[in-house]
């Protein structure tokens, strides 16, 4: 192997390390209210999160109207490294910039898909609306919003 070979493998090997390591657990969330399909929202949650297992609770909204809060966790490593691989497609320039407002104090960071795109397998990130809400815990040590953000764009960049 020669040097420039050594050097690639020597990062992608840290890179693989590195994504092994980024996430604790991804919560999810996501209300489905009178007149939609929760199938379809569910189809929606297994569209971004292919292993969820996904828990249904009635809740009821301001209005007296029924509304069920979908939501579960990802824990397995395989699955929070598959789902950042499938996030690093996406447009990492808008996720980067919007981490200093998508990130709290304790290293959560919060994102938001659109449940209609979720639904036909195309992942848009939004920052309101009708959507599947994530909770995603980087693994910050200590658990701190400038260090989960550094480690996230370590592996943007």
């Amino acid at each position: 192997m020669n040097k420039q070979e050594e050097e690639n493998y020597n990062s992608s090997s840290y890179y693989y390390f590195f994504l092994d390591k980024m996430i604790h657990n991804i919560k999810f969330r996501a209300f489905v209210y009178e007149g939609e399909d929760i199938g379809e929202i569910s189809q929606a949650i297994l569209n971004i999160l292919p292993e969820a297992e996904i828990e249904a609770e009635e809740a009821e909204g301001l209005m007296e109207d029924k509304i069920i809060i979908l939501s579960g966790v990802i824990s397995k490593k395989r699955y929070t490294k598959a789902f950042f691989n499938k996030l690093l497609e996406l447009d990492t320039d808008k996720l980067n910039t919007d981490l200093e407002r998508k990130i709290d104090d304790k290293g959560n960071w919060f994102l938001r898909f659109s449940k209609n795109d979720a639904f036909n397998e195309k992942w848009t990130i939004i920052d309101s609306g009708d959507s599947i809400h994530l909770k995603i815990k980087i693994a910050a040590y200590p658990a701190r919003k400038e260090i989960a953000i550094d480690k996230i764009r370590a592996v943007f960049n």
